[in-house]
């Protein structure tokens, strides 16, 4: 029995003892947590039911050069409530209440709504959905209701905000516009940094798996909204534009295009729409390519060098040259006419006019053959050979081949003289065709005019100077009489019109030739230049990608229609008198504003009844008085988000929904 008492012993000092390093290992553990790691822990916990939520702050608006919205954010609003945050006392007495309200603001039956609500807190429910996709109005108007009122913690209201990018004039010029969607495109993506504004916080409490509710109705940080965009985009051209690019697509069933239309003197940009074709057949903004999209641009280049023979007095537009029956060879490698048979004998003026590539070829190569560089020199002079620097995104790379260059051949001059082995995105084109318009100025086409902070403009877009004078006057005076007779009676005759003006070239290349024939190789159509041509207001240039080669593919036919539509519409659908008459309106009208709205601040102490007023109006007026507004949609203000009567809040953000 001793023996067996010892055993048990020994068994009870081994429990014990494990007891005790266990215990001790605990106590150590307990310690280490609380002394050592416990500011850690401590953290950690709170990190897990306590977060600081970022509140973004709204996007600025984008606006057209005539004030319409063609970007704005607008906020909505998702409802959820907590079902355990109000007392049983509050619960009790309002639950009726606002069910009744919900029913008739959700169009749902009320005893439903009390069912749900009052099921709700029974399964303790503290994320139950109440409603999605609000808007501000209607957001105030479900914190009125019964115990919603109350708050967050008393009342159980939980609110979800977050903004929705829309585009009231619709798809028009988006890719230019850009998406406000993280996307870095277009005048949203060049522009974010103002547009953007500055995010605020919120600390806001778990309550369930991926559940938060706000710990206070107030931020610990406000969000300060973006800056507006005043663009140079005028929507009555834009639409013009769009519709006539449209047009033309579909009928040629083309792959792509695109138009821009500049104002001459300033390089406003004030139409641009990029339409390429999706599988249905339908066509809609995609790729930027007039920013974007470097290719060969053909016989449009021939006006460089016109004006380089003119600049060296090489020859004269009345020099006569020989079309050799419509085709020369240059090292093996065949220079062709679009008219079969050629243009027999004619000048240097009639070649360009007739788009003759033996005529303009022999003229660069036989004057610039022993020293091309100085013909390249020339290239470089105008601009061709640098990027404009705009300032959308993506803006693609001119190639100007470089004697002594790699990619230099014996065939690069004489290529160059009608357009190929050089690379030029539409809106560079665009730029050096405007110089010409612009006697000589080339400016950068600009897409903004002005950023905006309210009614306060904070930063100004004015015409930029490229060059001050790209060739001499004389040069000018002869290639703007030879573009006008493109139109008169050269490959544009069919766009003439005696009673409007136009000067321009045609082009027609074909991209990829060196993938030979079939589906590598098709035919790009354009037409660059300016209107009225006696006094350019604007200059224009239209591009057509791949149009159906049974219907045509010629420059004057497919995109020069396209330069005619828009040119007209802008000048003879709206008369001049009817623009003066315009113009004074809008100048008594901006005095009128002026004198009333130096008056805003002593005449008006509590907030004024807007319905009706015309947004901008409403916005001016509010600005005077030193409150926030945020617009959605356009025309007449149809609601205001603070009553009339209220008290002036100069913190609070009036929001104004217009018809």
């Amino acid at each position: 029995m001793a023996v067996e008492d010892k055993k048990i012993s020994y068994r009870i000092y081994l429990v014990a003892f494990s007891i005790f390093v266990m215990a001790m290992l605990i106590v150590i553990k307990l310690t280490n947590i609380q002394w050592v790691e416990g500011d850690y822990y401590r953290k950690l916990a709170h990190e897990r039911t306590v977060k600081n939520f970022v509140i973004p702050a709204n996007r600025g608006n984008v606006y057209s050069a005539d004030g319409s919205l063609l970007a704005t954010s607008i906020p909505n609003y998702d409802i959820r409530f907590d079902a355990l945050a109000p007392s049983q006392e509050n619960f009790n007495k309002y639950l009726q209440p606002l069910a009744d309200s919900l029913s008739v603001m959700l169009g749902k039956p009320s005893a439903r709504l009390y069912s749900d609500l009052r099921k709700a807190r029974a399964n303790k429910n503290r994320y139950m959905l109440i409603v999605k996709g609000l808007s501000y109005t209607q957001y105030l108007r479900i914190k009125s209701f019964p115990l919603f009122k109350l708050g967050a913690y008393k009342g159980g209201i939980i609110t979800e905000q977050y903004t929705v990018r829309e585009h009231p004039i619709g798809k028009i010029a988006k890719r230019t516009i850009g998406y406000g969607e993280n996307r870095e495109v277009g005048i949203e993506g060049a522009f974010a940094e103002y547009l953007n504004g500055k995010d605020g916080r919120r600390w806001m409490q778990k309550i369930a798996k991926n559940q938060w509710k706000p710990i206070s109705d107030n931020n610990e940080i406000e969000p300060v909204d973006g800056c507006d965009i005043v663009s140079t985009i005028d929507v009555y051209i834009q639409d013009i534009a769009h519709h006539a690019l449209l047009k033309q697509l579909e009928y040629y069933e083309a792959d792509h295009g695109c138009v821009v239309v500049m104002e001459t003197k300033t390089g406003y940009v004030k139409a641009i729409s990029n339409l390429g074709r999706a599988k249905n057949g339908s066509y809609y903004e995609t790729i930027n390519y007039a920013v974007g999209e470097s290719q060969e641009p053909g016989s449009t280049f021939k006006l460089a060098g016109l004006i380089a023979l003119l600049e060296d007095k090489k020859v004269d537009t009345s020099e006569v040259y020989d079309s050799h029956g419509g085709e020369i060879i240059y090292y093996n490698r065949k220079v062709r006419d679009s008219r079969k048979g050629g243009y027999g004998k004619i000048s240097l003026a009639r070649g360009f006019e007739v788009s003759s590539n033996t005529v303009m070829v022999q003229a660069v190569y036989e004057n610039y053959k022993d020293n091309p560089e100085q013909f390249v020199k020339h290239l470089s002079d105008f601009g061709l050979n640098k990027k404009l620097g705009v300032s959308i995104k993506g803006e693609g790379t001119p190639k100007i081949p470089q004697p002594g260059d790699k990619e230099w051949s014996k065939i690069s001059l004489p290529w160059m003289g009608f357009g190929y082995g050089v690379s030029l995105t539409p809106l560079q084109t665009l730029a050096f065709y405007n110089a010409i318009a612009n006697n000589g100025e080339m400016v950068k086409p600009i897409f903004v005019q002005e950023i905006k902070e309210w009614n306060r403009t904070i930063k100004k877009f004015d015409k930029e100077v490229l060059n001050p004078k790209i060739c001499s006057q004389e040069t000018i005076d002869k290639v703007k009489a030879v573009m006008e007779n493109v139109v008169k009676k050269g490959t544009g005759s069919k766009l003439y019109s005696p009673n409007f003006s136009m000067a321009g070239k045609t082009g027609t290349a074909q991209v990829n030739y060196g993938g030979g024939k079939g589906d590598n190789m098709y035919y790009s159509s354009s037409f660059a230049g300016y209107f009225p041509a006696d006094n350019p207001q604007y200059s224009c240039i239209v591009i057509i990608h791949k149009p159906s080669i049974s219907k045509g593919y010629y420059g004057a036919d497919v995109s020069g229609p396209v330069f005619k539509r828009i040119a007209q519409k802008i000048y003879t659908d709206v008369p001049s008198t009817d623009r003066i008459k315009l113009n004074d309106k809008i100048k008594k009208q901006e005095q009128l504003y002026a004198s009333y709205y130096d008056k805003a601040q002593k005449e008006f102490k509590a907030m004024p009844n807007l319905v009706g007023m015309s947004g901008m109006d409403a916005v001016a007026l509010l600005g005077n008085l030193g409150i926030k507004v945020q617009v959605i949609g356009a025309g007449k203000v149809k609601k205001q988000s603070l009553a009339p009567g209220g008290e002036l809040n100069k913190e609070e953000t009036v929001i104004l929904e217009l018809s």
